[in-house]
């Protein structure tokens, strides 16, 4: 596929060979435009992800396949995905289903929403917690 076909046609051709065969995934809250989590899917994850409706990803600490929710029960359910100009980047716009997106538990032992849950303070070069 040649670059203005990439980048201005209407086919769905993620350049996977470009990243090692893992593209970068932005997770999105639709309702809130929240970032939940940046991940990685390979073409496999992508496909079982627009197979199930269910966000999907390679798990690089565990090399398989890994759908958010299989164990905890926190799902994220795909509304939309867009791809960037060069289709080797995506992002997953998502409703929760249950709980919040992170592996973390705040104080009240709640999943976390967001994986995104400090802010590096520029004054002072800590984290700070965005919740408690």
């Amino acid at each position: 596929m040649d670059k203005v076909q990439l980048e201005e046609g209407s086919q769905f051709a993620l350049q996977f060979e470009k990243r090692g065969g893992l593209l970068p995934v932005v997770v999105q809250e639709s309702s809130t435009g929240q970032i939940l989590i940046v991940a990685s899917a390979n073409q496999e994850a992508v496909e079982k992800t627009l197979k199930t409706r269910k966000a999907t990803f390679w798990s690089t600490s565990r090399n398989q396949i890994w759908t958010k929710g299989e164990t905890s029960g926190n799902s994220l359910l795909l509304d939309e995905i867009l791809t960037d100009c060069d289709q080797d980047a995506l992002i997953y716009k998502v409703t929760i289903e249950n709980g919040g997106a992170c592996h973390t538990f705040n104080q009240a032992q709640e999943s976390r929403k967001s994986c995104f849950y400090r802010k590096l303070d520029l004054q002072e070069g800590e984290l700070v917690f965005l919740e408690r």
